[in-house]
């Protein structure tokens, strides 16, 4: 039987998905993607805040931190960084510092109109110069310093005014804490922080190439003020037109002070004249005067042709062509070695550099220093004025031998004063603070043997001689005073215009420290009956000087002793000197022109001191 076929199968129903539709199922994918790796994000970041606040709270409470914190002592805040080092007294006192500051500078070309900015920039700033400002703010540079040091204060008004060209720079100013107080020494920087004096300019690169490593001087500000109040007090009482003052340690030549007056404020120096920044220590040339006689006696002593016991006649002028040598109110007689310096007599200085010789004088002037520059560590230093060597001849011996025909600095009669005193070893003189534990190298120039004459007899000068106002109870100074004419700008001297200085030392029996005060053109007051000479000018500044520092360098005053008398002492005739025994006959007198030390004469009835310290 045949089959009916079967029935067709209904068809099936077709979805049609259009593009579009496509489209967005694909976004709805990655959006639910996008949402799971968010999801994750956030877990994980509250998972990493509730980890913190757990051990902020539970592990490591904070209010624990905060309280050991409280209890612990501040902390100095770091320096603010600089491109130059400071400067200290060897004290660590602050003698010059660089701060930082902030400059305003402006850029002319952005500024559409300058009269009006230099309107509004004048009421922040009024002591700025409107034309100059105008000036400065205007033409076709890109670059002008408006101002070099404005406060936190200032900065934030001229930022309020919104000029456009006004810009802000950091940058720093050097200070000097102590103002006029050693400015001669420090120096000073220009305004783009280069040293152009002293001892900024001398170290200058040492201190730009280690801003941190500090330098250390050896002044001491104590006895710098010390030192410069009572220069100030000799030359206002006299009425002086400036002065000096040198304090060195005899046995490292170091100086712990140095004035020069009249001084200016280092923080001001363009307002000082030429006159405030002529440094009188290391610059000024001038006649030593009769503290060049030391020189002379340590000469002769060490060359042996004189004795303590020697001497020379003092009775008679010397004259010399047309050239006449005479004493200032002079003895009159024969005179031994210790009174030619306690009396401080001319005549038998020059005849006691005469017994030397030219050239044993001239070498001897070379030894001692008084030929060269000093090497000191600031670039202001003078040349002495000497004789040539062609032109020393025998009145140039003679007049130098008491201080006149040579013209040297302060700072080397200050050396030589402490060469003479310490042993007999010349050190150039520092200013920089040495190292106690390594004794500075020197030269010997004279003997021990010489050195202890020469200090004894600057000891009689000030409890015999025309150095007694510089006697200091306790404290046993020794000097000599020194009196010069000064010169003119054509040479010969100038009336009534004269140098007044003294060179000393104490603890003579010990000697520490020299000291010398100088005061220029001083003239005659009641108190010093007319008279204007160093016995009576100096001399009573350096007693000042050493009463008010011997202190603060940590000396006190001594009784006297056995010990301390037989190191100073000095019979005025030379005789008797502990150690020391003249000889058994005196020394024959040697052939030649010219004169030499000689025995001592009889005993003669000695007149009464002048009245006239010298």
């Amino acid at each position: 039987m045949l089959r009916r076929p079967a029935e067709a199968e209904a068809p099936r129903a077709l979805v049609r998905v259009t593009q579009p539709d496509l489209d967005r199922r694909a976004i709805l994918d990655r959006s639910r993607g996008r949402l799971v790796i968010a999801a994750f994000g956030f877990s994980a970041l509250f998972g990493a805040i509730a980890l913190k606040l757990a051990f902020a709270t539970v592990l490591n409470p904070a209010e624990p931190r905060r309280a050991a914190a409280l209890s612990r002592p501040p902390q100095p805040a770091a320096e603010a960084p600089v491109a130059r080092a400071t400067v200290t007294d060897r004290n660590g006192e602050i003698l010059a510092v660089s701060l930082p500051l902030t400059a305003l500078y402006a850029n002319p070309r952005q500024i559409e109109n300058a009269a009006e900015a230099a309107d509004r920039l004048r009421r922040i700033l009024p002591q700025l110069d409107r034309e100059r400002l105008i000036q400065r703010m205007s033409g076709e540079r890109q670059f002008a310093y408006i101002a070099r040091a404005l406060t936190p204060r200032e900065v934030a008004q001229v930022n309020a005014l919104g000029i456009p060209g006004l810009h802000f720079e950091e940058a720093e100013r050097r200070y000097f804490p102590q103002g006029r107080t050693a400015a001669h020494i420090i120096g000073g920087v220009d305004v783009d922080g280069i040293g152009i004096a002293g001892v900024e300019r001398s170290f200058n690169d040492r201190l730009r190439d280690q801003p941190n490593a500090r330098l250390r001087l050896s002044l001491d500000i104590r006895v710098q003020l010390a030192l410069r109040d009572s220069v100030q007090r000799a030359i206002t009482e006299f009425n002086g037109i400036g002065g000096a003052g040198v304090v060195m340690d005899v046995h490292t030549g170091e100086v712990l002070a140095m004035v020069s007056l009249p001084d200016y404020d280092a923080n001001d120096v363009g307002a000082a004249t030429v006159d405030q920044r002529f440094n009188r220590v290391t610059v000024g040339v001038y006649e030593p005067g009769s503290t060049f006689k030391l020189l002379t006696a340590a000469m002769a002593l060490d060359y042996g042709t004189v004795q303590p016991w020697g001497g020379y006649d003092a009775s008679r002028p010397i004259r010399v062509g047309r050239h006449e040598i005479n004493d200032f109110r002079g003895k009159n007689r024969w005179l031994a070695l210790p009174e030619i310096i306690a009396y401080s007599s001319n005549l038998a200085s020059a005849h006691m550099a005469a017994g030397v010789g030219v050239n044993r004088h001239r070498e001897f002037m070379q030894r001692m220093g008084m030929t060269q520059r000093l090497r000191i560590e600031i670039p202001e230093t003078a040349l002495p004025l000497v004789p040539g060597q062609r032109t020393w001849r025998d009145l140039n011996t003679m007049t130098i031998g008491f201080g006149h025909g040579i013209s040297v600095t302060p700072l080397h009669v200050a050396t030589a004063g402490a060469t003479l005193v310490n042993g007999g070893i010349l050190r150039q003189p520092s200013i920089l603070m040495h190292d106690p534990a390594a004794p500075r190298e020197g030269t010997r120039v004279i003997s021990e043997r010489t050195s202890d004459l020469v200090r004894r007899m600057m000891r009689l000068v000030v409890t015999e001689g025309s150095g007694r106002s510089a006697e200091v109870p306790g404290y046993y100074v020794g000097g000599k005073t020194g009196t010069a004419q000064k010169t003119g700008p054509r040479g010969g001297y100038l009336e009534n215009k004269r140098i007044a200085a003294f060179i000393g030392a104490f603890p003579m029996h010990a000697p520490r420290y020299a000291v010398y005060v100088m005061v220029d053109e001083p003239k005659p007051n009641a108190r010093s009956h007319g008279y204007a000479t160093a016995g009576w000018v100096a001399a009573p500044a350096a007693g000042m000087v050493i009463s008010r520092i011997a202190p603060i360098l940590g000396l006190l005053p001594e009784p006297m002793t056995p010990e301390i008398q037989r190191a100073l002492a000095m019979p005025m005739n030379g005789r008797g000197i502990p150690g020391i025994a003249p000889p058994a006959a005196a020394p024959a007198r040697p052939a030649g022109p010219r004169p030499t030390a000689q025995p001592a004469p009889a005993p003669a009835p000695q007149r009464e001191a002048s009245l006239a310290p010298r």
